[in-house]
């Protein structure tokens, strides 16, 4: 826990292409590992509670989804925010931004939890929930919000230190998290020891305890090593909320947050089409999204780090630098996403086999569907890496847009209208070109559009120097420019 994040270097300094890997691996190694969580708890709860289990299972995520959606985009402006502020080294803007996210994150995560807890059978019901399922789905959602405050919060703080350039740090606790997750889940489904026996209760019971272990753990390390963004208690007022941080965070924060809904309702609408074409192609196409989920897992890091990386030198004015963050990822997307894919392609049968064992028909239509499609996510990455670059200086609405446009309004009438004359290879075809266009997209409004001009908050982030006169007087010994001297 050396490598704390109150001792990490600002993104506006050093070689660009090394800060930004090192940046972004732990980002890659924590979506990794909340991958490898789900698939685990997966695995104890559809081998040994049966279908109706893992069924009830997959519609509780499918709402937990939906508010994650949402806290990624509020989490994600909170991040921006504060690599805004820490570049422009002003120190009590980067409080505030903590101040008011603790507030609005503890606030809206309660009202979230308690809502959820009695609304559980309404919001089942609502996703026709077979009723067999139910009965599992009921008692684990319920646990589940009451696990939400701490997830949110988590969340928050998580995406705070991204902001102020420690992704370390949230990785460590990640796999901490992940752990005990892991460890917990047997323990409490069947009762090992003294532990009671909970069935799928004991899956949501194990997520809760790992989420708020972790929690508290990163709240007593960040105090500890006197973390710089830390409140203190002389800063407790800091917890009253600014309305302009707060109207940024809702109003920048709730349309990326609608990215992801943008992607999973789409998602949605591609298997619905899928399965007009039997089972077999169903079981074809479920076996090869697995695989793009990890493809598309280096370029959703290395558009999550760019962001953070790019928000500091926005808020340092180092424009030149912003532009070569912005070739790099995209440099790394080609390198990591490609090296995945092309690894997919030299062991295509064997990687599809591990999902499709005893189905040779679903297997050959696998390799089929994959060779298509899997080659157009090198260009989803790009245009991942580019909107993390644009939505650095609050220019959230066009990435949300593009990403409309390709995946509802290109993706679904293309596979549509096609269907007649390529069948199935008419929904294999459409990621491609759903792909190309979001690209074509993304480059020209990265090119042409005002994204430069865009602000997260409508007063500059650079305020007078009056801020840094007022936190003279609360802080220890800066470098002289509003920036502890521990952040070097």
């Amino acid at each position: 826990m050396s490598s704390i994040a109150a001792r990490q270097p600002l993104l506006t300094e050093g070689p660009i292409a090394r800060t930004l890997l090192m940046f972004a691996l732990p980002i890659l190694g924590s979506t990794v590992l909340q991958s490898l969580n789900g698939s685990v708890n997966a695995m104890w709860i559809g081998h040994y509670l049966g279908e109706s289990a893992l069924t009830a299972v997959s519609n509780a995520n499918l709402i937990l989804f939906l508010l994650l959606g949402a806290v990624f985009g509020l989490s994600m402006a909170c991040t921006i925010l504060i690599g805004q502020s820490l570049g422009a080294r002003n120190m009590l803007e980067a409080k505030r931004v903590v101040g008011t996210g603790v507030t609005f994150f503890v606030s809206v995560s309660v009202i979230v939890a308690i809502v959820g807890y009695f609304t559980t059978p309404l919001m089942l019901h609502a996703l026709n929930t077979p009723l067999d399922a139910q009965a599992y789905a009921v008692p684990y959602l319920r646990i589940i919000f009451v696990a939400v405050p701490s997830m949110f919060f988590y969340n928050f703080l998580m995406m705070t230190l991204r902001g102020a350039g420690d992704s370390r740090t949230p990785f460590f606790f990640m796999g901490l998290s992940v752990l005990m997750d892991i460890v917990f889940n047997p323990l409490l489904i069947f009762g090992v020891g003294p532990f009671p026996r909970l069935g799928i209760a004991g899956s949501a019971t194990s997520t809760l305890i790992a989420q708020t272990v972790a929690l508290f753990a990163l709240l007593f390390t960040l105090y500890r090593r006197k973390h710089f963004l830390r409140l203190t208690r002389h800063e407790l007022g800091y917890l009253k909320p600014d309305m302009e941080i707060l109207r940024a965070l809702v109003f920048k924060g709730l349309p990326m947050g609608l990215q992801m809904i943008v992607i999973s309702s789409s998602a949605i609408i591609m298997i619905h089409m899928v399965n007009n074409y039997g089972s077999k192609t169903t079981a074809a196409y479920g076996a090869a999204t697995q695989l793009w989920t990890y493809v598309q897992m280096p370029a959703m890091a290395i558009g999550a780090a760019v962001s953070s990386m790019a928000a500091q030198n926005v808020g340092a004015r180092l424009w030149d630098r912003v532009s070569r963050i912005t070739q790099v990822g995209v440099l790394y997307n080609f390198l990591l996403s490609g090296a995945l894919i092309g690894i997919i392609y030299l062991f295509n049968h064997a990687a599809l086999g591990l999902f499709l064992p005893n189905d040779a028909e679903a297997l050959t239509l696998a390799q089929h569907l994959n060779s298509i499609a899997v080659w157009s996510f090198m260009f989803f990455g790009v245009t991942f890496v580019l909107f993390g670059v644009v939505r650095s200086t609050g220019a959230v609405i066009p990435p949300l847009v593009i990403l409309f446009i390709s995946m509802w309004l290109i993706r679904p009438p293309f596979a549509l209208a096609l269907a007649p004359h390529l069948g199935a290879d008419s929904i294999w075809w459409s990621f491609p070109l759903g792909s190309l266009a979001s690209l074509l997209m993304a480059m020209g409004y990265y090119k042409w559009g005002g994204w430069r001009r865009a602000r997260m908050l409508a007063t500059p982030i650079e305020k007078a120097g009056q801020d840094q006169a007022d936190l003279a007087g609360q802080q220890a010994p800066t470098t002289g420019q509003g920036v502890p001297a521990s952040m070097d």
